[in-house]
């Protein structure tokens, strides 16, 4: 049995009052600390095990309170443009196999005794063919090239020796050849595969090629890149836009052996005239990574997640775009602990959204109507058309949504998660809204933090990198290989051709071997 503990009590009603106060304050502490506390877990459960997808239903969301009829009160008509769209042919069945992969014919023929007509016994004539396709794979496999050079001496003196000389070798007189080393690449960092699994695969094959040497030969092509690396530099640079997002990396302390630091990729996305993306690697998340990189861009605008590291970039005139995707996010973590709020912002939001998918729908209807233009008249019809759906919807959500978050500041404790979302969008309400003002803008910066996607995969397979060196090695490829995807180049082929190339290539036509540029090099007869 249980006794209760005797705890002394005021007689006098204004202690007793100031009592009650007192521990009503310390349970809205405890109350908010539970809140946060849960918060967390949440964020941590969903990150772990939870969907990516941010999808709510909109019915659902606009259930909490009576801002729904505010968010409703803007009517989004769907364009008359975007219904009218035809749908894309549906492939039904097994697709065509590509013209370009390189056959082998398989005749199967009737033996003799089987041609005979079982009517006349006369022997049938061929009236036709059959064809079917089947899809085989032949392993890749290593080869030895041979590289003979020509000796010639006068045979009268005996003297005067002369050999054929060879060409340039990405490494000189190493054993890989272009292709290897191409191949060591692209599955590296396209495909993902770390080093100690490419050393098994080689070993399946009788050759025995340590992960040490691989990592060595990469370096070295990555110096060979480095020009083009910097050409794609100078192209982002001269963008109206640039997009920018960093994500960590597990890297070896070479002071402290046995232990891991976390070092920074970035990576950098060009506007539509300039579609490259360039990666970048630093220690650390400070300043130093963004400022040395985007020295020589002194004025347009900058899309980013509201990072304190850009400040200084804004503080030089460079205009600040934010991401309303993780403005959004900041909502969505709070739509268990405080939904009467957090789902009406999430409607908000979703309405913003809506209107760039009807616009980007207009937008192509309309080029379906105007086939073969140029980029510039393209460019043109979509700012035209987006400027249009912007101005006559997004505006007036856009009003609205600062009102009612102005009334919900003054209703939500400040270091509550529900407090820290409102406060992030106002903070960075100018900036939030600057998608508006140029059409070409986009509403976040979601095409940089897919750009980092690759990076992420890597990281689960290789796991960490072996040196700073090794960010930088990954940072060059990376952006070569990368921008091969974006320009639908295959990378293997791009990749093989300019390190055959790129020794004798002149510098002063360095753009001749960018992506977007890039013409396989003749073949030898």
């Amino acid at each position: 049995m249980t006794h209760a503990v005797d705890i002394p009590l005021p007689d006098d009603l204004a202690t007793a009052h100031r009592l009650i106060r007192d521990q009503a304050v310390e349970l809205r502490k405890l109350q908010i600390k539970i809140e946060r506390m849960n918060h967390h877990i949440e964020q941590l459960l969903r990150q772990q095990y939870g969907k990516k997808s941010e999808k709510l239903n909109p019915a659902q969301m606009l259930l909490f309170t009576n801002a729904s009829e505010e968010v409703a009160q803007v009517d989004l008509p769907v364009a008359p443009e975007a219904a009218e769209i035809p749908k894309a042919a549906r492939s039904h069945g097994r697709k065509k196999l590509p013209a370009t992969l390189p056959r082998k014919q398989i005749i199967h023929n009737l033996d003799e005794q089987a041609r005979a007509c079982p009517c006349c016994g006369k022997q049938r004539k061929e009236i036709g063919r059959e064809t079917r396709e089947q899809l085989d794979y032949t392993p890749a496999s290593l080869h030895v090239v041979e590289h003979i050079r020509l000796k010639y001496a006068c045979e009268d003196c005996q003297a005067h020796v002369a050999t054929a000389p060879t060409l340039p070798e990405p490494i000189e007189r190493g054993l890989p050849g272009t292709g290897l080393l191409a191949h060591v690449a692209v599955s590296k960092y396209i495909d993902h595969l770390p080093l100690y699994r490419l050393e098994r695969i080689f070993a399946r094959e009788g050759v025995m090629l340590s992960r040490s040497t691989m990592c060595d030969w990469m370096a070295s092509i990555a110096d060979l890149m480095e020009p083009i690396w910097k050409a794609l530099k100078a192209r982002i640079l001269l963008s109206d836009v640039i997009q920018t997002d960093d994500t960590p990396v597990s890297v070896q302390d070479l002071l402290l052996p046995g232990k891991n630091r976390t070092g920074r990729f970035w990576a950098y996305l060009g506007d539509r005239a300039n579609r490259f993306v360039v990666y970048d690697y630093t220690r650390d998340r400070s300043r130093d990574g963004p400022d040395p990189f985007l020295s020589g861009f002194s004025k347009g605008h900058l899309q980013s997640d509201a990072y304190s590291v850009y400040d200084s970039l804004h503080d030089r005139g460079i205009l600040e775009v934010a991401c309303w995707a993780h403005a959004r996010r900041k909502f969505y973590d709070c739509r268990s602990t405080c939904p009467d709020y957090a789902h009406p912002a999430l409607a908000w939001i979703g309405r913003l959204y809506d209107v760039e998918k009807a616009a980007t729908a207009a937008i192509q209807k309309r080029l379906i109507d105007e086939k073969d233009i140029e980029n510039d008249r393209r460019w043109a019809i979509e700012d035209e058309i987006r400027g249009q759906f912007r101005k006559e919807q997004s505006n007036p959500l856009m009003e609205s949504f600062g009102t009612w978050l102005e009334t919900v500041a003054g209703q939500v404790l400040p270091k509550s998660p529900m407090g820290q979302a409102v406060a992030y969008s106002r903070t960075n309400w100018t900036a939030l809204n600057r998608y508006l003002e140029v059409p070409y803008l986009a509403i976040d910066n979601n095409a940089s933090e897919n750009a980092l996607r690759s990076i992420a995969i890597g990281r689960k397979n290789w796991l960490h990198l072996g040196s700073d060196a090794g960010g930088r090695t990954a940072a060059i490829l990376m952006t070569v290989l990368q921008s091969c995807k974006h320009f639908n180049v295959e990378p293997f082929a791009y990749l093989r051709d300019v390190l055959d190339r790129v020794s004798t290539h002149p510098h002063s036509r360095i753009a001749e071997l960018l992506p977007d540029a890039w013409k396989p090099a003749p073949a030898k007869s």
